[in-house]
């Protein structure tokens, strides 16, 4: 993985964390989001563990980079801060982060929060609550909404499992949650999963569960 802040300390903790864990391999640093990209680029690392607040080049506008970057489709990005603003939950989620946690997080939870992105998982702070994706659809774009005139067209390709699973998906259950409750295997479930990602042309559960409230399959309130 990949560690991006401008502290030395920081990231000296989250080396001496992280690289002692088994499985994980610390494999570069950066002191900003400039550096961030270029590393990136050269390592392209499972996960990258991404402050907010650098100069040159902030958190967001790297990660934004660093996900549009066809290269790196399978990396993960994980936003660290200490600031528990709604902007900045909105912001990584925009520039297509994988999670978003805050720097006083346990160290256990951190390294459990870095296995999960890397599979797959959405990952949000305990203190970002559901009300945050909710405002996150309901701003939009920066521009005015076009009026709605009827279901969203990016449901039009889909089966209505895989709505269904959208929508499951969109209230945080886990692929082992949404096989008990469809009562299919897990095999099964992650396979739709799976599915949706290719047919919305997402990276990752994050941007799933943003796609089931923005298309209205999870009602926001």
């Amino acid at each position: 993985m990949l560690l991006v802040d401008d502290q030395t300390l920081v990231r000296a903790g989250f080396r001496a964390l992280l690289g002692s864990e088994p499985g994980i391999e610390v494999v570069g640093e950066a002191v900003d989001g400039a550096e961030a990209v270029t590393l990136a680029a050269s390592l392209v690392p499972d996960v990258v563990l991404m402050d907010i607040r650098m100069p040159r080049v902030d958190g967001l506008a790297a990660t934004s980079r660093i996900t549009r970057d066809p290269r790196l489709a399978s990396t993960k990005v994980v936003v660290l801060t200490t600031f528990e603003l709604d902007e900045y939950v909105f912001g990584a989620l925009r520039a297509g982060a994988s999670g978003f946690l805050l720097k006083d997080i346990e160290p256990q939870a951190l390294i459990e929060a870095v296995r999960l992105v890397h599979d797959g998982q959405a990952l949000l702070a305990p203190q970002v609550t559901r009300r945050l994706i909710e405002a996150f659809v309901a701003s939009g774009a920066d521009e005015p909404a076009e009026p709605a005139t009827g279901p969203d067209s990016r449901l039009e390709g889909l089966t209505p499992r895989e709505r269904e699973i959208l929508a499951l998906v969109g209230r945080g259950m886990s692929n082992h949650e949404i096989a008990a409750h469809l009562v299919l295997s897990p095999l099964t479930a992650k396979t739709h999963v799976s599915r949706l990602f290719l047919k919305l042309g997402v990276r990752d559960r994050a941007q799933l569960v943003v796609a089931a409230y923005e298309t209205g399959l999870v009602g926001a309130g």
